[in-house]
């Protein structure tokens, strides 16, 4: 369940509590008069089943309690309680399966913000990448795949397609395209800088690699796994198991290929480079396509159902 808590101002507060009333799996009602200080105005807060949590803050947006109100919500990690138990019963759906657009835009926003840790983990994870290609490890490549942050992003870019936010689209390209460019220069560097220290190599790189050649010769097989990767992703973020993107991280071919194209232009092999660019764009082709179809799949799912549980209470 998550837990609401409301700033309103004292004229609103009646509206509020209504709404919150006849809203199906909540529990745990408390009004606090005069509580809130700065902004001054009542407090009310209660718990309610993440399935029915989204319907709520829509509704909530709706009001539009004014620049002096706030709504705040969390998870609750334990709650022992009949009446939560009734609430999430009540709730049409599954928690597990409900989508929280709001966190959803949220999260999506602070993830694809092109900040220096962001631009620092795209190009160590790269750097990582290069190493492994070159000496064809097949477990740097992997490790280069779950430090990458480029699933951030690419799921930003879903996000804004289906809920029509173009600055989120821009924000998530931005940090997309910046993130790769920089990461790819500093690795074409990296590689001289390796070479002169006779650590890389370009035979090492036009030799047989049976573990890593695969980076630069896409296939269909690749932008299939892309679009289950992508499916992957986006319904472990919706559904709030933020731990299934490491498993999600290192199914995709985006770092490994960004690096392989850096060293092969750091070497003038510019075959590799284009087959390697190929495939950096199928993995995000098909990452985006997937994720959008996805959400709009679990769009066009709650609403059904929740269309489906307001005809069944009204009858």
């Amino acid at each position: 369940m998550l837990h609401l808590r409301i700033i309103t101002p004292p004229a609103r507060t009646e509206e509020v509590l209504r709404l919150l009333r006849d809203t199906v799996g909540t529990a745990h009602l408390v009004v606090l008069p005069d509580a809130a200080r700065d902004p001054a105005g009542d407090v009310l807060t209660c718990d309610v089943a993440r399935e029915a949590a989204d319907a709520l803050l829509d509704s909530l947006r709706t009001l539009d309690l004014g620049p002096d109100s706030a709504i705040t919500a969390e998870n609750i990690d334990l709650s022992i309680s009949r009446r939560a138990e009734e609430a999430e019963k009540a709730a049409p759906g599954e928690g597990a399966d409900a989508v929280l657009w709001q966190q959803l835009a949220d999260a999506s926003n602070e993830d694809s913000a092109l900040t220096l840790t962001y631009l620092a983990f795209l190009t160590l994870a790269t750097m990582i990448a290069a190493c492994g290609v070159v000496l064809d490890n097949a477990i740097l490549v992997v490790g280069a795949m779950a430090v990458g942050p480029e699933f951030g992003p690419l799921a930003g870019i879903s996000v804004a397609l289906v809920r029509r936010a173009p600055r989120l689209a821009l924000h998530s390209a931005l940090a997309l395209v910046v993130g790769f460019v920089v990461a790819a220069g500093v690795t074409v560097g990296f590689t001289l800088l390796m070479d002169a220290a006779g650590l890389f190599s370009e035979p090492l790189l036009e030799g047989k690699r049976p573990n890593t050649g695969f980076i630069y010769a896409p296939d269909t097989f690749s932008f299939v796994v892309a679009v289950l990767a992508g499916i992957a992703g986006t319904l472990s973020l919706t559904s709030s198991k933020a731990g299934l993107l490491v498993g999600v991280a290192i199914s995709v071919t985006t770092v490994p290929a960004a690096a392989n194209a850096a060293v092969a232009l750091g070497y003038g092999d510019y075959g590799q480079m284009s087959g390697s660019l190929k495939q950096l764009g199928l993995n995000l082709l098909g990452i985006v396509l997937a994720g959008t179809v996805t959400l709009l799949a679990q769009r066009l799912f709650w609403s059904e159902l929740r269309e489906r549980a307001r005809r069944g209470r009204s009858a």
